[in-house]
């Protein structure tokens, strides 16, 4: 075995997942926790599988009423009308807002439907034990990650609505059931990825080199 496939795990040391605090585990220790903040020391996330695919399918069921249901339900003198995210990608694209109409969808479509892939993408790889690029998947764990935050572009934007209209009392926006399901995807694909392990990545290599 080379020295580069050692793990931090292999050496004893085990990093806190609450305050990231590296410890070493002396010999014989058992049940080790956090000198830190106290928190029980495990090599892997407990369940991390099992947690990350419950918060996957219940954002899977959410994402359907988010997209369908309608995130707003405008009133004016002119009449009512609902919006559902693509409805209001289609009219900013038709008003001449194309970038605008890019931005609402890159970040409240695409990168919702690209996050869930991928996630999913990563665990049932981890449940397969392949070997495949884990550097690579690491990587794009990394990024889903980083970029899970910015999703919530449509709810601060009908929050900015809503907010301006009962400033003006010329008509009432209300939020609807699509914003909520929407919400719930973003905090659930959040979830998701805290619970997922990307440690789990390489430890099939970890066993193919040992």
């Amino acid at each position: 075995m080379n020295v580069g496939d050692i793990t931090a795990g292999q050496m004893g040391f085990y990093a806190c997942h609450v305050c990231n605090l590296l410890a070493k585990s002396e010999p014989g220790e058992h049940d080790a926790v956090c000198r830190r903040c106290g928190s029980p020391l495990h090599l892997r996330k407990p369940d991390s599988v099992a947690r990350t695919w419950a918060f996957l399918i219940a954002a899977y069921i959410l994402f359907v009423p988010a997209n369908v249901m309608p995130i707003m339900h405008t009133s004016s003198l002119f009449g009512a009308q609902a919006d559902t995210i693509m409805s209001g990608v289609i009219y900013l694209w038709m008003s001449g807002s194309w970038h605008l109409a890019l931005v609402v969808f890159i970040a409240s479509i695409l990168v919702p439907s690209a996050k869930l892939l991928a996630l999913t993408f990563l665990v049932v790889s981890v449940q397969r034990r392949s070997t495949w690029e884990p550097m690579q998947r690491t990587k794009l764990y990394r990024v889903v990650e980083f970029v899970g935050r910015w999703s919530m572009l449509d709810i601060f934007v009908v929050a900015i609505l809503v907010a301006l209209v009962h400033l003006q009392s010329l008509a009432t926006i209300e939020a609807g059931f699509g914003a909520v399901a929407f919400g719930g995807v973003v905090v659930l694909t959040m979830l998701a990825a805290m619970e997922f392990d990307p440690r789990l990545i390489w430890d099939p290599k970890r066993v193919q080199h040992g």
